[in-house]
């Protein structure tokens, strides 16, 4: 029965802290790519940028990080 304790402490905390984490840290991290999106719309109207270009870099992220 110690171990068990022992397991569920060593084991099941992290895995709840972590669980925690992400649910809470969901919404903040959809915001900063909100945010990033915009900035990088900004800095392509700055540098005369055309919007099917900037989209075309954009859907080239997204499939990168996929």
């Amino acid at each position: 029965m110690d171990e068990f304790v022992t397991l569920v402490s060593n084991v099941g905390f992290p895995i709840a802290v972590a669980s925690y984490l992400l649910i809470r840290l969901e919404p903040i991290v959809k915001d900063f790519q909100k945010s990033i999106s915009g900035l990088t719309l900004v800095i392509a109207k700055q540098n005369e940028v055309t919007q099917e270009q900037v989209n075309q870099l954009m859907d080239i992220v997204q499939s990168e990080s996929k």
